[in-house]
């Protein structure tokens, strides 16, 4: 039951920024859950092996390279998904910080409704 709400979550935060930034598009609630799950597949599958395979870049730029992961993850999720879309590479890097930020904030309400 917490997956699915997670997941929910998500599809909330992917809902938002698309609509609130200029370059990237989703086509309605359903494409936002698909885009959320697609995401959390990548990051399981995919994100291991590619901070694996950087790991000295990572530790030379002292972790900033994981930020190049992450829009990397998200460009990869628009070639995936028809009904989602970034325009560019500074666009996917803007909307994964601010992916990572939003879900911290939805992920710390769910928390505090635990205690």
């Amino acid at each position: 039951m917490n997956l699915i709400i997670r997941l929910l979550l998500n599809a909330l935060a992917v809902f938002v920024l698309a609509h609130i930034l200029n370059g990237v598009t989703v086509d309605g609630y359903v494409g936002a859950i698909i885009v959320a799950v697609v995401l959390s597949i990548l990051n399981l599958l995919v994100k291991p092996i590619l901070v694996i395979f950087t790991l000295p870049i990572t530790i030379i730029t002292l972790g900033l390279f994981l930020l190049v992961i992450n829009a990397l993850i998200i460009l990869l999720a628009d070639k995936l998904i028809d009904g989602f879309g970034v325009n560019s590479f500074w666009t996917a890097l803007l909307f994964s910080v601010l992916l990572s930020i939003l879900q911290s904030l939805l992920q710390s309400f769910l928390k505090e409704d635990k205690k």
